[in-house]
């Protein structure tokens, strides 16, 4: 069977044909003072997963160079997993639950775009299991001192790399169907 080539993990972008509010307002105006209040609370959103997903590295880095031990990333990162794996489950739930649904009927021309973008959440929700695994694996071989905690919070490490080009792209089609959605469309749709 041929791999879909707008699936997550394949894709590079969206096609044309998803793209299409762009042409009315590109990313290039997503700035202008003149954008919808919940496009701005939307991008701001998505800002910081992107900021948080970058933490996440930023603290497995010191252990990979060698210059923290494990207690220290085990306390730091827990939290922080924690909390990205709480937030980004919460605000998947919510666009998949009330927001997408009324997109859906907005735009007819972007509807399986809108259905795209659902689909995702369920590759991420993926990951954020393998995450979630995987730090709750590191978590008991912390608590209970095993002799292969070092693989654990290698494991992790490397869940949290391969996340994320698959939130990023995500994130970033995500925003190049809704945002001009919004704008166009009004910022009141829900």
């Amino acid at each position: 069977m041929p791999e879909d080539p707008l699936h997550l993990s394949t894709r590079s972008g969206l096609p044309e044909d998803l793209r299409v509010g762009l042409i009315d307002f590109p990313r290039a105006r997503w700035s202008e003072p003149t954008v919808a209040e919940m496009a701005r609370f939307w991008l701001g959103v998505h800002d910081g997963f992107r900021r948080h997903h970058a933490h996440l590295g930023a603290l497995v880095s010191p252990w990979r160079d060698g210059r923290s031990d494990l207690r220290t990333l085990h306390g730091r990162l827990i939290p922080a997993t924690q909390q990205f794996l709480q937030h980004l489950d919460m605000h998947h739930r919510i666009e998949s639950g009330q927001y997408f649904p009324s997109f859906r009927n907005l735009d007819p021309r972007i509807a399986h775009g809108i259905d795209l973008l659902d689909r995702d959440h369920d590759v991420v929700h993926e990951r954020l299991e393998a995450l979630f695994a995987a730090a709750s694996a590191f978590h008991q071989a912390i608590l209970g001192a095993a002799p292969d905690v070092a693989d654990h919070a290698a494991r992790l490490s490397d869940v949290i790399d391969a996340m994320g080009p698959l939130v990023l792209r995500h994130l970033d089609d995500e925003e190049e169907i809704v945002i001009p959605l919004i704008q166009l469309r009004g910022g009141g749709l829900v």
